[in-house]
């Protein structure tokens, strides 16, 4: 179990994230269109998985903007922004704002990748959604960074996320 905080009241979730070095483990998460994507999809490409509990919320949104910024000096990397949010208020938040050079992707019809990354808030009053962190993967999907961002209403460390793909 980590430990992280909510507004400094201590909250947990199910576990570690996947360590440096490790394979990244399969998913199937939901695109805006409601079609099904997998992380065979990415094949050959680096990833950086940017997680959050929900896309409306003002950290959740701004780490979505900050991405989508740097995602065009990127090569051969795609940015999955992945909530338990309806795709429906993915889209919707995208459109809005203009949001083109990430995907925003869901995990709402089972939680598996929650679960499965070890993520999955376990108390309080976000139990059920995701966790703050960052995760990113090398042309062969390993774990090459992870941050499980301390505090919810942190915003995750960019630049070290993006140095790793250096």
């Amino acid at each position: 179990m980590a430990s992280i905080t909510l507004k400094g009241n201590t909250i947990n979730t199910i576990g570690q994230l996947p360590a440096n070095g490790t394979q990244a483990l399969d998913f199937d998460l939901v695109k805006n269109d409601l079609s099904h994507v997998s992380l065979a999809d990415y094949s050959g490409s680096r990833l950086v998985l940017n997680i959050f509990p929900s896309i409306d919320t003002g950290i959740c949104a701004a780490s979505v903007r900050t991405f989508n910024e740097k995602a065009a000096g990127l090569s051969n990397t795609k940015i999955l922004c992945i909530s338990r949010d309806l795709p429906f208020a993915q889209a919707r938040f995208c459109g809005a704002e203009g949001i083109d050079s990430v995907e925003t992707v869901s995990d709402f019809a089972t939680g598996k990748f929650g679960q499965d990354y070890e993520l999955t808030i376990i108390d309080g009053p976000m139990a059920q959604l995701h966790s703050r962190a960052v995760i990113v993967l090398d042309e062969n999907h390993q774990v090459i960074y992870s941050e499980q961002v301390p505090e919810i209403v942190q915003e995750p460390d960019f630049e070290k996320a993006l140095a790793a793909l250096a």
